[in-house]
């Protein structure tokens, strides 16, 4: 595990104690420091106590004298009490993320690579992680993805920490200077935890004010948003788009299809030349990608129709680009699974690309809405479930075509979670294969 003398002899406290908050306690004791851990579970507590940490809730507790509150990023800052009750004895709320960059300095030399942004982030972080791995390079994939970063060990001089972050986790970070920063997109998203979207554009933007004036930052400038931020960058900046991409290219790459990929390439490519890869180890990193689970993921190939698990794109902005992916060749070709449980959005983002599509195929919450938003601008079947909704594809889809499952709307109408989601329609597919 990553631990750091730079703890020893402090006391924090611990809040909610899942994967990463054990993670948090082990790394934390083994450091040397008192921990005092809580989580509603008692068998989360019996873990804890076992790994060496006291035991009391931090809302009830004296927090003065503590270096810190360790709280996971799905705490919303913005309503929870623990903020108000940890400002009141000036102790900061932080993550883990944070405790990793107070531990950098007793890591072997290295870089830290930090990428956010509304879509996208993830599949940039793993291809940067591919590019580097494939190149020779020590890399290790935390933040957002993977698992904890605490938990890992730590990387051999030269390596490279390639860290997916959220807002939330930029939020509760304060001592975080990546050696490369990027911001991929941004997009409303989030909105129940900020004031507003510029809120969350200047959460995301602490992520370059965190930088030192000899570290890099790389913007993808689609979209005015992400244009102000980057305009705001006075140290050293590259601006990057999809446009930079040539589309004949982007054909060698199989994983790396579509607008949306041309400008997750652009960024990773982008990031990896300041790391000091050449031409031929990108272009290498590249053609070999293969997309993470329910990111645009090609679930399999039958009677000549491709199925792929977009269960990823939660609201409308992140299934667009997908829909946009699949343009007519020579005709619609597109045969789109979406609905769940809306965020409110509806479909404006989506609608410039109705024209790619075959069919559209709703499930969920969301099918009468959706339905009434498209109207008459394509056709429309009211599946009402993931199992009806494949079937239906199946029989319609004829060689050639594609059936997406890009749902633009959460999941929890119907499912645990988006991966769940993606796990039954991928079940689903490999059975009509069978």
């Amino acid at each position: 595990m990553i631990s750091s003398r730079a703890f020893a002899g402090r006391r924090y406290a611990v809040l909610g104690l899942a994967r990463s908050g054990l993670a948090t306690v082990e790394a934390l004791v083994a450091s040397g420091a008192g921990v005092t851990a809580w989580d509603d579970r008692e068998e989360a507590r019996d873990d804890a106590m076992a790994l060496g940490a006291d035991i009391g809730n931090p809302l009830e507790i004296d927090l003065i004298g503590f270096a810190g509150v360790v709280v996971s990023p799905g705490v919303p800052l913005n309503r929870h009490p623990i903020a108000a009750h940890a400002r009141e004895a000036h102790v900061p709320v932080i993550g883990d993320v944070e405790l990793f960059a107070e531990a950098r300095g007793d890591l072997p030399p290295h870089r830290v690579v930090g990428i956010t942004g509304t879509n996208g982030k993830s599949t940039v972080t793993a291809l940067i992680t591919h590019m580097l791995e494939s190149a020779g390079v020590p890399t290790l994939m935390g933040g957002n993805i993977g698992l904890p970063i605490l938990t890992r060990e730590p990387l051999p001089e030269g390596g490279v920490y390639v860290l997916e972050l959220s807002s939330y986790q930029i939020d509760l970070s304060h001592s975080l200077a990546c050696d490369v920063a990027v911001l991929t997109n941004l997009t409303p998203d989030h909105l129940d935890r900020y004031d507003g979207f510029a809120g969350y554009a200047a959460s995301k933007a602490r992520l370059f004010g965190l930088q030192h004036q000899d570290q890099v930052a790389i913007v993808a400038v689609d979209d005015d948003p992400s244009k102000m931020i980057a305009s705001r960058i006075n140290h050293r900046l590259h601006r990057v788009s999809a446009k930079d991409i040539d589309p004949v290219d982007q054909m060698r790459w199989p994983a790396l299809q579509g607008p949306h990929n041309a400008q997750n390439a652009v960024c990773a490519i982008a990031v990896c030349r300041v790391l000091g890869l050449n031409d031929e180890q990108i272009e290498r990193g590249l053609a070999t990608y293969k997309s993470l689970p329910h990111r645009m993921e090609l679930v399999g190939e039958v009677a000549g129709v491709r199925w792929f698990n977009d269960s990823k794109a939660t609201n409308a902005a992140s299934a667009a680009p997908a829909l946009a992916a699949f343009p007519p060749a020579p005709d619609q070709r597109l045969h789109w699974i979406a609905g769940g449980q809306a965020k409110g959005d509806g479909l404006g983002a989506c609608r410039p690309w109705f024209g790619h599509i075959k069919r559209a195929y709703l499930i969920g919450e969301a099918m009468a809405p959706f339905a009434a938003e498209i109207g008459d601008a394509l056709p429309v079947d009211l599946a009402g479930d993931m199992a009806t909704a494949v079937a239906h594809a199946a029989a319609a889809a004829q060689p050639g075509d594609i059936v997406l499952l890009s749902p633009a709307c959460a999941s929890f109408d119907q499912f645990r979670d988006y991966e769940q989601r993606g796990d039954v329609f991928r079940g689903l597919v490999r059975m009509l294969g069978a």
